[in-house]
């Protein structure tokens, strides 16, 4: 830890900052290692100018070696898809490092610390009986004592994971959040690299009430199907059987009002949201997304599993409505700011984290140094913001939704086990795969060994045999137990330092293939040949046509 505060500190120097002052994100990292509220200190500053990082929305994956060949940058950065509301258009910087003065210097510290002395001195049993601790509970109940006035998690039990829910995915405590089961995003997010999580959607009430205002879970359901048409582009989805009489719609288009098994794409949605228009690509006002970000769970059996203990409870929600109108001139303004070089900035809202004028609201939550979840500090928010607001391959600024295993196989609680690696839509080969090839490794950094080990040969190009054994997405991206445990504790070594303003990757050692600082005309970039389109969405139908891509 006092190698990154002296790094620190010797960036704030270089910035400008008195030699013999402590910047006040050092105080605040002091502040927050000896507090134990569940609101986090705050210094007496404005928040913005008191960061670490003003680039923190760029992420640690961005300074990756990309050396002319290796290209993990497709994910993010792509041009617009025909009719999406997504008009970011950065497909350009898989080409070219693009980055404003302060960014050209990579601010993740923790990417160049050496945690292995410190992980050796963690034991197994110890990193076990850690992860395998609830420290979800008692969040709402001190945040209430505490007169947070932002959202308050409200989804009971969640810590147990699959079994807070029902067989639809309907949370069992009757707060309507309800789960879906997606493929994780390559690859930050894949549990080899250090992560699981879950992600809950929550439409507004009147979505969720008849035409009379009346409680139907076949309306919200309804509902939910005509959401997931839209924000996919599907002209129809296979769901649970439907009683069309209760919900006041011909849903299947036969004709008449019966038991459907299938939705059609429609203008409006149903219900107490009936004269609400169906929007391509956007999420009504009010839509809510949870998303608990969790340790590597080991169970008896070696298996991987979502942990008890959580990292991070992020929170979602559209506080503004827009139209693609709309969102194409914030586009346009957002554009002009970044040519001017401005830093990117976003609307305050205390306790209720950050917003854009993008129309979402993001907060969070996150471990303090004994485990025990607080709200994160604006920093740490800001931290969120670049993957929800700046990247041209979201669907309306969101990840794991449009990624959902499509109709109603899709509605329960993730499981990797059994799940197909799909094709992105538009490709035949399986996404991980095709990843695993464009990248030239299991992680964005080429750092991932047993990946390496797993997925690839001697001279570094794809087993293709080994690849075809692997029964789905969880024989593909699951680590050992093994590892597994290594990643817990590296990060766990973050918590107790509350260093997350340097990086939250829980990485054991250096990785190799990551700038300290770019040098935006003399680093390689990308050839033509290197520089792919992709789609967030996955085609789904071929995956089980072919189950073996």
């Amino acid at each position: 830890m006092r190698g990154l505060i002296i790094a620190a500190a010797a960036l704030a120097v270089a910035a400008g900052a008195g030699a013999g002052t402590l910047p006040p994100y050092l105080r605040q990292l002091d502040a927050l290692r000896a507090s134990s509220e569940v609101l986090p200190p705050r210094l007496q500053r404005v928040e913005l100018f008191a960061m670490f990082n003003r680039e923190a929305p760029v992420p640690p994956q961005c300074y990756t070696r990309t050396e002319g060949r290796y290209n993990p940058c497709y994910v993010c950065h792509q041009s617009p898809v025909a009719g999406h509301e997504n008009q970011m258009d950065d497909g350009d910087l898989q080409a070219q490092y693009s980055f404003s003065e302060t960014g050209t210097e990579n601010h993740w510290l923790n990417l160049f610390a050496d945690r292995r002395e410190r992980i050796a001195a963690i034991s197994d049993a110890e990193i076990r009986e850690w992860i395998d601790d609830d420290n979800y509970s008692e969040l709402a109940p001190r945040l209430a004592a505490a007169g947070f006035q932002g959202y308050i998690p409200d989804l009971e039990n969640l810590q147990q994971g699959a079994a807070a829910f029902d067989a639809q995915g309907f949370a069992r405590d009757g707060s309507e959040w309800v789960a879906f089961s997606y493929k994780p995003l390559p690859s930050t997010f894949w549990p080899t690299n250090g992560a699981t999580d879950d992600v809950m959607i929550r439409l507004p009430p009147q979505f969720r009430r008849d035409a009379a205002g009346r409680p139907s879970r076949d309306v919200y359901r309804a509902n939910l199907a005509l959401l997931e048409l839209a924000i996919k582009d599907l002209p129809m989805l296979d769901v649970s059987p439907l009683d069309e009489r209760g919900v006041g719609r011909d849903l299947d288009g036969d004709g008449r009002r019966g038991v459907a098994t299938q939705v059609r794409a429609a203008n409006y949605y149903v219900g107490g949201a009936a004269a609400i228009p169906v929007m391509a690509f956007v999420y009504p006002q009010g839509t809510e997304f949870l998303h608990t970000v969790r340790y590597v769970g080991v169970d008896a059996h070696g298996d991987i599993v979502n942990s008890m203990r959580m990292k991070e409870v992020r929170y979602m929600r559209r506080w503004l409505q827009s139209d693609h109108a709309q969102l194409r001139q914030r586009y346009e303004a957002e554009k002009v700011e970044k040519d001017k070089g401005e830093l990117p900035a976003y609307v305050n809202f205390g306790h209720g984290g950050l917003a854009t004028p993008m129309g979402w609201q993001i907060a969070g939550f996150i471990e303090d140094r004994a485990g025990r979840l607080r709200a994160s500090t604006f920093e740490e928010n800001m931290f969120c913001m670049g993957c929800h607001n700046s990247i041209g391959s979201t669907i309306d600024k969101t990840f794991s939704f449009a990624r959902k295993v499509d109709g109603a196989a899709g509605w329960g609680y993730i499981n990797l086990r059994g799940m197909p690696d799909a094709p992105s839509r538009g490709e035949s080969a399986g996404e991980i795969a095709t990843y695993l090839e464009r990248v030239g490794g299991g992680s964005e950094f080429r750092s991932n060994v047993e990946m390496q080990a797993r997925w690839f040969r001697a001279d570094g190009s794809i087993d293709g045999a080994a690849l075809a054994r692997a029964r789905d997405v969880y024989d593909l991206i699951a680590p050992s137990a093994q590892r597994a445990l290594l990643l817990n504790k590296a990060y766990r070594i973050i918590v107790d330092e509350q260093s997350y303003l340097f990086g939250r990757d829980p990485l054991p050692s250096p990785p190799q293939n990551v700038y300290r600082r770019i040098d935006p005309e003399k680093v390689p970039t990308l050839p033509p040949e290197r520089q792919f389109s992709w789609d967030i969405r996955l085609d789904w139908s071929a995956a089980l046509q072919h189950p073996g891509r």
